[in-house]
């Protein structure tokens, strides 16, 4: 397993056997959000991560202390890809890792041939994809909530 080192924040591709823990922290940082608990039950489905697909969804951790910080995952093939999640816990957000999370799956987009990522985001999330560069592109049906519009985005890498 490689392990990347930046200010002290380990990126490294998640375990199996930390699919369940990983879910919870992206129900953790979506409710950081202020969504219902009935929200919040309705995204479990989506934001829960079998063990097995760890490996092929490219899942990477960023960690300090032992203690995981946040994820995020790398979804398709080149050229054109998908950053399928980038979360973080709730204490983190606004203090520069979602930053380096980002710039640390760009960099691995590039070296896995990406040319480009689409995501499909929370709309709370969206100013800071538009921070980092990515351009609006449309918008998709929430898969959770019937009638909820997800704003998507894309950013091109090379």
């Amino acid at each position: 397993m490689t392990v990347f080192v930046t200010d002290g924040v380990n990126f490294r591709g998640a375990c199996a056997d930390e699919a369940e823990q990983l879910g919870a922290l992206a129900l953790r940082s979506k409710a950081h959000w202020g969504y219902s608990q009935e929200q919040l039950d309705a995204f479990a489905v989506e934001l829960s991560f079998a063990p097995e697909e760890l490996g092929p969804r490219r899942v990477t951790v960023a960690q300090a202390g032992g203690e995981i910080l946040g994820f995020y995952n790398l979804d398709g093939a080149p050229p054109e890809g998908e950053l399928g999640n980038l979360w973080l816990e709730p204490a983190r957000i606004g203090a520069g890792l979602g930053r380096m999370l980002w710039q640390h799956a760009a960099g691995t987009a590039r070296e896995h041939g990406f040319q480009s990522l689409v995501v499909t985001a929370d709309p709370n999330a969206a100013g800071f994809y538009r921070a980092m560069g990515a351009e609006p592109a449309g918008s998709t049906p929430s898969g959770s909530i019937p009638g909820r519009m997800l704003p998507v985005f894309r950013i091109r890498l090379s």
